[in-house]
């Protein structure tokens, strides 16, 4: 029922983590995937393969630290596919070395925001340029790929006498509840992923009257080999878990459903959504 055939999707820092568990439900789904990464590139061709090989899941090797490298990303999906559905901005640095905002470099700073602001921005003007010139068929919910022309939706999936219609295209950011609570020691993580957030809402104001929904995830502490300097610490891990009202850490499948879920014809009247997934810790301070 989640199903992503015929579209055509980029996911960046898409070899490891939530960015590869989202690139496996992707193609799961049916889509065609171009993902990104930048050293991993054993995982990433591994990947790659595991899912179909790079006729239906590309993986393509680009620094994302400008937005001038966010726009030769797109610029390489459509080069290679030709078209552009869905864009996934899973990408970002959060550095794991608590520092304080006295004694937090500049050099820190700029760089997280470079890439987990910055080169953002440069995927979503490419991305929402060339959304902004597909034309996409009414179709039916229950069966994607069929056109209005050749099968009309069942009377309770219309709303009145108009039929659902496939979204022009899908950009989900990824943010943090951190950019809605702050961190401590980590403000520059947190102030990125603010403006992360006010950006999904920027851009749904923007975008949603053409067919283009724009929508957030904000996992919450999610078991990556970015956290694992936490979770792999049992001392550290005891000390967290407890403030996640589930009492656990995210598994990064948990993180990639919603994701999914926000490009599909079930999610066609959610735009500008901050979509917590967080084991309730954002509710708890």
């Amino acid at each position: 029922m989640l199903s992503l055939a015929g579209r055509t999707a980029l996911i960046t820092g898409g070899s490891r983590g939530i960015g590869a568990a989202t690139v496996r439900l992707f193609r799961q789904a049916g889509a065609r995937v171009a993902f990104s990464y930048i050293s991993a590139q054993s995982q990433a061709e591994a990947l790659a393969t595991e899912l179909g090989g790079p006729a239906v899941c590309l993986p393509i090797r680009q620094s994302l630290a400008t937005p001038e490298d966010g726009e030769a990303l797109v610029a390489a999906t459509l080069a290679a596919f030709g078209d552009l559905d869905i864009l996934v901005a899973n990408h970002g640095i959060w550095p794991p070395v608590e520092a304080t905002v006295a004694n937090m470099t500049a050099a820190q700073w700029r760089r997280t925001i470079a890439t987990n602001v910055d080169s953002v921005f440069g995927l979503v003007h490419a991305a929402a340029a060339h959304m902004l010139t597909r034309r996409v068929p009414q179709v039916s919910l229950l069966r994607p790929g069929i056109t209005e022309s050749e099968s009309q939706p069942p009377e309770h999936l219309t709303a009145g006498n108009v039929p659902l219609q496939r979204a022009r295209g899908h950009i989900v950011l990824i943010a943090s509840a951190a950019g809605q609570r702050g961190e401590g020691g980590h403000a520059d993580y947190a102030t990125s992923k603010g403006a992360i957030i006010a950006l999904t809402k920027s851009l749904s104001s923007e975008l949603a009257p053409h067919g283009i929904y724009a929508n957030c995830v904000a996992p919450g502490w999610t078991h990556t080999e970015m956290t694992g300097s936490v979770f792999d610490s049992p001392a550290d891990a005891a000390r967290t878990n407890p403030t996640i009202p589930v009492g656990r850490p995210a598994h990064v499948t948990e993180i990639a459903g919603p994701i999914l879920f926000l490009c599909t014809p079930f999610a066609g009247f959610i735009s500008g959504e901050i979509f917590n997934v967080n084991g309730g810790a954002v509710l708890t301070g």
